[in-house]
Formats: C-alpha cells, structure tokens, sequence
C-alpha cells in the first residue's frame, strides 16, 4: 500500500458530503494513494518482490499483471516489472479485466501452468485509480491505490492452495457502466472530434446491482465445481467495492456476513488489487488459517466477473 493516506474528512469538503455520508455509502473510512511520481508499476513491483521471497519455488516462469491502470498505454506493464525483478527473459503479459482482473489472472495463471507453458507464475494485482478519477465526482470516494501478489506452482489438485475451477463471464453490452473514453482506438478513430473523457465513469446504483448479481451467480457456479455446499465455505474473499455489495452477496448465497472478509473500511476499492490485499491482510490477522475452504469472486468493468475456490495453505511469513 502507498503510504499516504486520505480520510473521508479530507474528501468531504471537496464532495459537498459529509464524512459520515461517505462512510454510510461505501463503508470506507480511508483510502491509500500514490504520491506524484509513482505508479502502479511501482507498486506492482513493491508486492511481486515480497510474494517472490516468500515463496517456495526457484525461478518463475512467468509474469502476469493484472492492471487497468498501466504505467503506459503501450508497452504492457508485465515485463517491465518482470525485468525490475531480475527476470529478464520470462513470459510477461498484462490482463485487463478492471476489478475482476485478478481472478482472470488466476484462470490464465492456472492455464499456463496446465500447458505446460510455464511450472510457476506470478501474478499480480496492481491499480492507480486514484490519478483515473475526477476529483469532483463524488465515486472518487471509493478508489484507493495498492498492489498484491501471489506465486502460483504446479502441483497436485489435493494439495492446499490448489485452485479450483475459474468461472468466468462478461457482458460487453454494459461497458459503459464503468469505462474511461480517453486513449484508445475508438476516440483516435474520431477525425476532428472533441476529445473524449479523460476520467473514469462509473453508474453506480446499476453497477451495484450487476455485482450482486454476477458474483453470486459465479460464485454458486465455482462452488457447485468444488462440490461445496455455500455453508461449507469458511471464508469468502470479495471484491471489495462497496461494504454494501458485501452484504448483499453474502444474503443472496445464504452465509453470514461474519464469513465475508473485509478490509474496505481501510484501503477502499483497490481494483484488481483488492483480493489478494484482502488475502495478504486477513491472513496476517490469523483471519485466515491453514484448512480454511475458500472463495474468490469478483466483478468489474467489461463487464466482467469471476469465481474460484481453495483449499488456504500454510504461508511461509518474513521476519
């Protein structure tokens, strides 16, 4: 995570809101965002570095980055981190699915590793959205900055740690729905047009709507995969978007909300980072423990959304 850190308070002014609005709406107390100078490259490589010495693998084959916010429009992000990490020569390559980034990276992870393409992967969620939002819109509220990894090894499907299947799914019909304009094909194709909007978009009372239902329904999907009945899973890992959507999902599948992990009060929306934080956070906090059955699900921009189940391992820890 950056550092700095922004509070409901200092949004408040600049929004027309008050702090506790903004909380009541996302329950979100504080942010993290980058300072000037940084990207999410920067962050990307912070995070990969930690999962690579912690992981119990040699060299990594791969790098997949996860990232709406890429340092540049081209080249992809993937191998320059992979090249500040010393691992000039491995496949790298970006995945662009906003929010639900991260567990499409897994299903590309997992498939690589299945080819044979690749015995190890790592992968990471990165995103800078605070430098994607307007100021004044009062949905720059829910974004805070931040990255997180994971290393991602062949092996046996009875070992913990072992992903399930993915379940994916999009819906390009609704790309309005979250979208920025600006610096693609589509506004460069407009001879003489105005240009398009710099910032990203996002509808909320729809897109909250779309969430609940695309993560509960991959979420029945990944778990009927698993053979897991929805109480039989100890911990579900949410995109964290809106405290709200939390507890809507959790309704819908029919679990209580103490199952639910969250850390939205203190990072907000992260992106395609906020899993694996999630992850990171909830296991340092013996939130999670070795044994525990969980599931991963997500939906973002695309529309796009994701499911996976399983098995938390044992991490090794730093001292």
């Amino acid at each position: 995570m950056p550092p700095r850190r922004v509070t409901n308070e200092e949004l408040a002014e600049r929004l027309g809101r008050s702090s506790e609005w903004i909380f009541q709406r996302s329950g979100i107390r504080f942010r993290h965002v980058v300072e000037p100078g940084t990207t999410s490259g920067d962050l990307a490589v912070a995070a990969g570095h930690e999962a690579l010495s912690r992981a119990a693998v040699g060299d990594v084959a791969a790098v997949v980055v996860a990232t709406t916010t890429p340092d540049r429009t081209c080249p992809g992000t993937a191998p320059s981190v992979a090249s500040r990490l010393g691992m000039t020569g491995a496949a790298a390559l970006d995945v662009q699915a906003v929010c639900a980034g991260f567990v499409y990276g897994l299903a590309v992870a997992q498939g690589l590793i299945a080819a044979g393409t690749a015995d190890s992967v790592l992968l990471v969620g990165t995103d800078t959205l605070s430098l994607n939002v307007a100021p004044d819109d009062p949905t720059s509220m829910l974004f805070g900055d931040g990255a997180g990894a994971v290393v991602l090894r062949s092996g046996r499907g009875e070992e913990p740690g072992a992903l399930g299947t993915c379940v994916l799914g999009s819906d390009g019909g609704g790309r309005d729905l979250i979208t920025v304009r600006s610096g693609g094909s589509e506004e460069r194709s407009q001879a003489g047009g105005a240009p398009a909007d710099l910032y990203m978009r996002l509808e909320g009372r729809e897109v909250f709507w779309r969430a609940v239902e695309h993560m509960t329904s991959a979420s029945r999907a990944a778990l009927d995969a698993a053979q897991w009945k929805p109480e039989e899973a100890d911990r579900i890992v949410a995109h964290q978007a809106n405290a709200r959507i939390l507890t809507m999902l959790a309704q819908r599948l029919g679990v209580t909300t103490d199952r639910v992990l969250s850390n939205i009060e203190q990072v907000g929306n992260t992106s395609a980072a906020s899993i694996p934080i999630l992850l990171d956070h909830a296991d340092r906090a013996g939130d999670l423990e070795p044994g525990h059955r969980v599931l991963l699900t997500a939906f973002g921009g695309g529309l796009a959304w994701g499911a996976t189940t399983l098995v938390w391992p044992r991490l090794e820890r730093l001292h």
